[in-house]
């Protein structure tokens, strides 16, 4: 009788993120993120030219309120150097965390501010918003590259572009959330009550959205591709020189090649519910800034759409659900096609876009809505695919430092400046959003150059590169 051969135990498997796990924690993170960001976004819009700036004209406050917008993607480059020291030094599970926390006690802390209008708070009150919006985009600076990370870093082979779109949702789906919690308490509240408290809800909500953040993260484990670059002792211990020595070339095109879905989308949002909401005449917007008690500069005015807040806030919600399809639709495009192919071809429908602008706002009701969607569409194609490109750009041991730089700063030459620039386009062109539409082409152009001269990355050796 023959004797049963021995059975030899391996090693146990290392643990593993599920694919629901996986998706859900990218995509959940970035949500509650973007959420928190886009809160701000609004409330620059809508709320915070008076609560904070209340002594300056219409257009002056816009413009101060969107200064402090500005100054989160500042923050973002520094965010994106510190968090991707620790998210390529120690790993990507803790820094993810760690971005989060900074994220949502920032954004709690903005609804806890009193006001310029409150005595001795005049100086104090815009001082901390100031502050408040820096730990905003340090977060922000960390965040996004965290969430690629884990999105394709855990993805199946020849499935990464379609992971990565997981954590590109969380933009629409914050956004979405963000303004229909506005435009909800902007039905059910007078305009008084609304400034008074109203406004504080978002930023104070999101303290619960943050509790669910961190459940789904703290169950997960350190993604395959860094645990092989630990396991070879191959861990840069000062990733951002490492990524400056080794991957100049590739964050430089990394950041034009993100430059103009920024610009789109902070024209289509923030900019758009300005213009959107402006009076139509001079004697229109006097009146209002009268009966609000606020000043009004007639040499500053500049003509809008005079669509009511809760109107245009409906119209935007229902152009970022085209935001919301088009991101998952371009995942399997940039996985098909390849991720350079597919970008070429999106930014140039941007530069046809940018001359549309006008002409699509031109058209009465039919006319705006068809810009949003068309806008919105093309977020999405431009947006899905860079969960995928810019990780792609960067060997795995310096990955989180240049996605996360390359990321952050195209936000300082595209987002930041977006709004600011497209109101002061605006304003000179009296009235006339032209030159808006023009500024986005340029940048759409700027981004097909970078495309150009980049290279393919879909087949890259994603888990086994290092520099």
């Amino acid at each position: 009788m023959s004797t049963p051969a021995p059975v030899t135990k391996g090693a146990p498997a290392a643990p593993v993120n599920s694919r629901g796990r996986v998706i859900v924690a990218s995509l959940v993170g970035t949500s509650i993120e973007f959420y928190d960001f886009y809160v701000y976004a609004t409330a620059a819009v809508l709320v915070f030219p008076a609560l904070f700036f209340p002594n300056a004209s219409g257009a002056v406050a816009l413009l101060s309120s969107f200064a402090v917008f500005g100054v989160a993607f500042i923050a973002r480059p520094l965010g994106s150097i510190v968090f991707g020291h620790f998210g390529d030094k120690y790993g990507r599970k803790g820094t993810l965390v760690a971005s989060l926390l900074t994220m949502g006690i920032a954004t709690f802390l903005i609804g806890c501010l009193p006001t310029a209008q409150v005595d001795g708070w005049s100086f104090w009150a815009p001082a901390l918003l100031v502050v408040m919006r820096f730990a905003q985009g340090l977060a922000l600076g960390g965040e996004w590259s965290g969430a690629a990370l884990l999105a394709t870093e855990n993805a199946p082979a020849n499935k990464r572009a379609i992971y990565g779109t997981f954590p590109q949702l969380g933009a629409p789906i914050g956004f979405i959330i963000a303004n229909s919690l506005f435009l909800l308490l902007s039905i059910n509240l007078t305009n008084d009550q609304f400034m008074d408290w109203g406004w504080r809800i978002p930023f104070l909500a999101s303290a619960v959205m943050v509790i669910i953040g961190l459940w789904v993260r703290l169950k997960l484990v350190e993604t395959p591709a860094f645990q092989k670059v630990v396991d070879k002792g191959e861990v840069t211990k000062l990733p951002l020189g490492r990524v400056f020595k080794t991957s100049w070339r590739q964050l430089i095109l990394g950041t034009f090649i993100m430059l103009a879905t920024y610009v789109l989308f902070y024209l289509m949002t923030t900019f758009t519910l300005s213009y959107g909401t402006a009076a139509t005449n001079a004697e229109d917007a006097a009146a209002a800034a009268e009966a609000a008690g606020k000043p009004f500069d007639p040499d500053t005015f500049a003509a809008g759409l005079g669509y009511a807040r809760n109107d245009f806030l409906l119209m935007l919600i229902i152009g970022v659900v085209f935001f919301g399809i088009f991101t998952l639709v371009a995942g399997p495009l940039a996985e098909k096609y390849g991720r350079r192919k597919t970008l070429i071809w999106v930014s140039l429908g941007i530069v046809a876009f940018g001359f549309l602008w006008v002409p699509l706002f031109g058209g009465g009701f039919a006319g705006t809505m068809a810009h949003l969607i068309i806008g919105f569409t093309l977020m999405g194609l431009t947006f899905g695919p860079m969960g995928a490109i810019l990780p792609e750009l960067f060997p795995t041991n310096v990955r989180y430092t240049g996605s996360a730089i390359a990321y952050n700063f195209s936000s300082i030459l595209g987002a930041s400046v977006a709004p600011f620039i497209a109101v002061a386009l605006w304003q000179a062109a009296d009235g006339s959003t032209f030159l808006v539409g023009l500024y986005l082409s340029a940048a759409a152009v700027l981004t097909l150059i970078a495309l150009l001269l980049s290279k393919e990355t879909k087949d890259m050796d994603y888990e086994n590169q290092s520099s």
